[in-house]
């Protein structure tokens, strides 16, 4: 090896879809744009990032395993299940140091960086190319870390991503750094899977020193673009599904997709694609719903109440996610015209995708105490974590299909995030947010039926509460429910014909709109619908079915 240059200069090299896996297998002196000239050693390097899922899963899933496993590729597994988490004490112990240092100086980045070499934490090489390219690779990576946060080097991340990013070096390249010929190979790694912070700025990190990088997300989740890095001449790849990422396959599988079968799924995947409006019935449901509430008219409701959720306004699938446009209103009063009145209740409350409360409380009140559950389901951006919840053993939900669950946990999650539950009895908002997730675990097995029947593109179940304060009062529980359900995407309508307080008790004003009718009518029966309507609406029903 040629040890007379003392600069490596790096670039990424075009590639296609059909020669990535080939150009990667070639040695250096072999691609384009290899040189060396005076003190300087020119390489290019590949990388390569595929998001998403192709249509035949089981196929991808080989590949990967044939990447790692049996192809004379020599990439490196590096994953969230992968990377070798432990860390030397005294290369802990000499972080904190250079942080302290950092602290009460306010060091320049090259300053900082000089320390971290001086406490032996940067990779050492024989070669004075590769030496000077781990110190430009930590300037530059600490570079970008100071540009996107808000602190700077004094945010409270940086000792996490510090010691993360060290650790990994030592453990994963540390032990051959000293062999690596540049004039030969770099280093190669295949990134699997989703990515946290620190995991960001290890890759980036890799980059910058001249490593190979494939990288592989099932979810979508682009690395280096969702911490700001520059793209420029990274092989971006996108398959044309979303999911979350299985965990890496350890044996090939057995199956495998016939031409019908593959012909069949991309032309599903060309009619129904996210945004193409055209859904095939339960598409979505392993997707997550979001309520976007819609600000109405008090005549508007009853036009967009019958309509489909992909025909609403600002209805979207993106991402895994399916927005909702959803009603959440309360009508108070009485209309002069009482036949109109009673034909737009018995019209929205008579149908299928309807579900009729006429008692108070439809809610029980929960006993048990949740918060120990509450706070052991906060992740580390101190929000509910939808995956620590499904998978606890007070979950009652286990039954319902899993993107079902997901949606309900997620709801959760938002409802507790941002609460509109008004404060009981000198609550602070870390009560109110333990109070909505004991009631999120506590949802009606009726209301629950309800909900399994909404199939997120189609018809928008609707709650329908009619409160003439003869039949009990609304509680706390039941508002709690509401919040729920409409931050899951449900359309709910609630009736009080005396114009009395029953939401305005518990939910903060402007999560839902208020319209009044010209009447106040105390007492106020709930009329039923004639017996032809009856008649009328089980022949439509009959030929439904």
């Amino acid at each position: 090896m040629n040890h007379s240059y003392s600069q490596m200069k790096t670039q990424i090299l075009p590639i296609t879809y059909e020669n990535w896996f080939s150009t990667l297998q070639k040695p250096m002196k072999e691609r384009p744009q290899f040189i060396i000239e005076q003190d300087s050693i020119h390489i290019s390097q590949i990388v390569a990032c595929f998001l998403g899922l192709p249509l035949d899963e089981d196929e991808y899933y080989n590949r990967l395993y044939d990447l790692i496993h049996t192809e004379q590729s020599g990439l490196i597994l590096i994953s969230d299940d992968s990377l070798d988490k432990k860390i030397d004490n005294h290369h802990f112990q000499a972080i904190q140091k250079v942080l302290n240092i950092n602290r009460e100086q306010k060091l320049s980045i090259n300053r900082f960086v000089a320390f971290l070499d001086g406490e032996q934490l940067l990779l050492k090489s024989k070669n004075p190319s590769m030496h000077r390219k781990v110190r430009e690779a930590m300037i530059s990576m600490l570079q970008q870390f100071s540009s996107n946060e808000v602190d700077g080097l004094k945010s409270n991340e940086l000792r996490r991503v510090l010691v993360d990013v060290v650790k990994w070096s030592f453990n994963h390249i540390g032990d051959n750094w000293n062999m690596v010929n540049p004039e030969q190979s770099m280093p190669k790694f295949l990134w699997y899977g989703d990515s946290n912070k620190s995991q960001k700025y290890f890759l980036y990190f890799l980059l910058v020193l001249g490593c190979d990088i494939i990288y592989f997300s099932p979810s979508g989740d682009d690395m280096l673009s969702s911490i700001g890095i520059d793209q420029i001449g990274v092989f971006v790849y996108s398959y044309p599904e979303r999911k979350q990422a299985e965990s890496f396959p350890t044996e090939r599988r057995r199956r495998s997709a016939t031409v019908a079968y593959k012909a069949s799924r991309e032309i599903e995947s060309i009619l129904n694609h996210e945004g193409s409006g055209l859904y095939k019935p339960w598409q979505l449901r392993d997707y997550t719903p979001i309520s976007v509430t819609l600000k109405t008219t008090y005549d508007e409701l009853f036009i967009l109440i019958k309509e489909k959720a992909m025909i609403r306004p600002n209805f979207e699938v993106k991402n895994g996610q399916v927005k909702i446009p959803s009603i959440f209103a309360k009508i108070q009063g009485v209309s002069k015209n009482r036949k109109e009145y009673w034909d737009r209740i018995q019209f929205i409350s008579d149908n299928e995708y309807s579900l009729l409360i006429r008692r108070f409380p439809f809610t029980n009140i929960v006993n048990n105490d949740f918060r120990f559950h509450y706070r052991n389901a906060l992740g580390k951006d101190g929000l509910l974590d939808p995956q620590k919840m499904v998978t606890a053993h007070y979950w009652k939900y286990q039954h319902l299909p899993t993107g079902l669950q997901n949606g309900i946990a997620t709801a959760i999650r938002n409802i507790c995030a941002r609460p509109y539950l008004k404060p009981a009895y000198h609550e602070n908002i870390e009560e109110i947010k333990s109070y909505l997730f004991a009631q999120g675990m506590q949802i009606p097995a009726s209301v629950l039926q309800f909900m399994q029947k909404f199939d997120y593109s189609q018809d928008v179940p609707k709650l329908i509460l009619y409160n003439n304060e003869l039949n009990g009062t609304m509680t706390r529980t039941d508002a709690a429910l509401l919040l729920l359900l409409n931050q899951f995407g449900i359309d709910i309508v609630l009736y009080n014909p005396s114009g009395h307080n029953d939401l305005e008790n518990f939910i903060e004003e402007g999560l839902y709109d208020a319209h009044w009718l010209e009447d106040v009518v105390f007492e106020q029966e709930f009329k039923e619908p004639s017996l032809f309507k009856k008649v009328k609406g089980i022949i439509k029903n009959i030929r439904r079915d």
